[in-house]
């Protein structure tokens, strides 16, 4: 199914620079600050906006973490709760480092590790959610007992203090998931949902986990859109999720050179050519996409396609004034702009 979009070759006015960087993260907290993730070699910084993304006066380095993975979707990863955010970082040898802001102090802490096996996440591939209770959750790739990827999840207890004991969400009958796609996952109160690429019968297609009690017990994956793609590499391109307050859920990845938006048990939408996809706010989904060093962004609710500028891995959120905030990597740098 083609969805049909009209193109406008529309550049934000003003880009700007933060200090060097990679693989930026974005959240936004129930005041409306936008909190920007980012790593430099090992060290992990975040800077916050008060005014809606315009400016970011404040620049924290949160922590150093010998050996962290950065690049290829790899890198800090940031999710922000009522009272609380979070930072989850994995070394080279595949331990999940966990830090946590408190929003009252204004300060970051370490907490320990969420792998509960010792470095057990060595692909360096996760992401996290918050729910507005003070609850996190985490994905990760983890190789424990066999040396093969699995789709390895947890939560916080204590409002993010310590971890559940890891569980296996799903383990390929192949022998192993997709070793080189990032997870990702999304809540909305008890409903837990985690979509990555598995490998089935030669094909890597992506494919959708839920859980209807928080992350307790895991229905079968389901897998999303009509098509399907036989390949013997790995793409290195996950995709993305989002859940609204209504529990409907909204995805996109690629398959091919194609970008696809799709909902659970609909035909997929090919939105156009690219690759590193994401998707944000629930409510109206952003799409973003780079298209060879051209990063696009389009909300699936309008006709245009906007470009943000050059570079790669772009990631977009929707600010508190009804405007998109967007950030990226571009020549050894993070910029960001506003839509």
């Amino acid at each position: 199914m083609t969805f049909l979009i009209s193109c406008i070759n529309t550049t934000f006015a003003q880009q700007n620079k933060l200090l060097s960087g990679q693989q930026p993260q974005l959240s936004i907290d129930n005041s409306g600050i936008i909190r920007m993730v980012y790593g430099e070699d090992d060290k992990i910084y975040c800077a916050s906006s008060k005014d809606n993304g315009q400016s970011f006066p404040d620049i924290q380095l949160v922590a150093t973490v010998k050996d962290m993975h950065l690049g290829m979707s790899r890198g800090p990863q940031l999710a922000s709760s009522k009272n609380y955010s979070m930072i989850a970082a994995i070394d080279k040898k595949g331990s999940v480092h966990i830090f946590k802001l408190s929003h009252a102090t204004g300060k970051w802490m370490q907490t320990g590790l969420a792998n509960d096996i010792t470095n057990s996440a060595p692909e360096g591939l996760m992401n996290i959610a918050a729910d507005n209770n003070d609850n996190f959750f985490a994905v990760w790739l983890d190789t424990r007992a066999d040396k093969k990827n699995k789709i390895c999840f947890a939560k916080t207890t204590s409002q993010g203090h310590t971890w559940t004991a890891n569980k296996m969400a799903y383990i390929s009958p192949d022998k192993t998931v997709c070793e080189c796609c990032k997870p990702s996952i999304a809540v909305n109160g008890s409903k837990v949902f985690i979509q990555f690429r598995n490998w089935l019968n030669g094909s890597r297609d992506l494919y959708l986990l839920s859980s209807d009690n928080g992350g307790n017990t895991f229905n079968q994956p389901v897998k999303l859109g009509n098509g399907t793609w036989k390949l013997k590499g790995c793409p290195m391109d996950g995709g993305g999720l989002v859940v609204s307050e209504k529990n409907e859920v909204t995805t996109v990845w690629r398959r091919e050179d194609k970008i696809y938006y799709s909902k659970p048990g609909e035909p997929e939408i090919e939105i156009a050519t690219g690759r590193n996809c994401s998707i944000s706010n629930p409510r109206q989904p952003v799409i973003t996409w780079q298209q060879g060093d051209n990063l696009k962004i389009k909300d699936v609710n309008k006709g245009d396609i906007l470009e943000a500028g050059k570079g790669a891995f772009l990631k977009s959120i929707s600010t508190k004034d009804n405007k998109i905030f967007c950030a990226w990597e571009t020549d050894g740098h993070i910029a960001f702009a506003r839509m």
